[in-house]
């Protein structure tokens, strides 16, 4: 059977939002880990921006945005049983893919706090103002965020949604800028709620070490388990 194929960069949070839903789901991609420095040929082919993630489907329907990945793979090949949700968690999971407080949440971080994320990071590369001023500009999510976590323990509500799975690999970068002073800021539960995904096995296997695709171009697997021999063996098929 033909698998489908997800380019993928490590640490890129647009990445791990992808692989985050694909583990949650019954996909099971071949994955392609990528340099950002040397993007293979037969990815810009598809894709022509560039960039990661990158699914290819077994009908060969190409989907280069995260969040179309994420949704793909929740609503087309949902996994009720997956060993990282409760029944009753995944329900409320799919329950809250679509909803406005979901889509405000994710579009924020998108279109308003990524850009400041960035500039925060990089604050070199923009000295028209202070990193100081760039965190500061950024911390206004940072705050919506705490707003939200004030009244429930997730993001939307008391379980898990799309809004945190897509949300926090950003937050995670933006704590690891300044970790000293993010520790000791003035946002303790969101401190907590990205101690918790970052903690949970779901992230630890998303974030499982790949081998670089090229130059061998090795197929491996998304999901796998290992044998006696040290050898890769696939969990599922697509």
């Amino acid at each position: 059977m033909i698998s489908a194929i997800l380019y993928t960069f490590r640490r890129c949070p647009y990445a791990m939002r992808a692989r985050i839903s694909l583990h949650l789901s019954q996909l099971n991609p071949l994955v392609r880990e990528i340099e950002l420095k040397h993007k293979p040929a037969e990815m810009l082919a598809i894709s022509a921006k560039g960039t990661v993630p990158v699914l290819v489907t077994t009908d060969n329907q190409v989907i280069s945005e995260s969040i179309d990945i994420m949704r793909f793979a929740l609503t087309e090949h949902p996994a009720p049983e997956t060993n990282y949700l409760t029944p009753a968690e995944y329900q409320s999971l799919q329950y809250w893919l679509d909803k406005p407080a979901t889509e405000s949440l994710i579009n924020a971080n998108d279109n308003e706090f990524k850009p400041w994320l960035d500039k925060y990071k990089y604050a070199d590369r923009y000295p028209e103002y202070s990193q100081l001023w760039y965190r500061q500009q950024a911390e206004n999510f940072i705050q919506r965020l705490e707003t939200c976590l004030n009244q429930h323990r997730f993001l939307c509500t008391d379980t898990v949604t799309l809004a945190d799975f897509a949300i926090f690999p950003f937050i995670r970068q933006f704590a690891n800028v300044e970790p000293i002073w993010f520790n000791n800021n003035q946002s303790p539960k969101v401190r907590v709620w990205l101690t918790t995904l970052m903690n949970s096995p779901l992230f630890n296997v998303t974030m499982h070490k790949y081998p670089l695709w090229l130059p061998q171009r090795n197929g491996i697997q998304l999901k796998h388990s290992t044998n006696d021999d040290g050898q890769l063996i696939p969990l599922c098929n697509n």
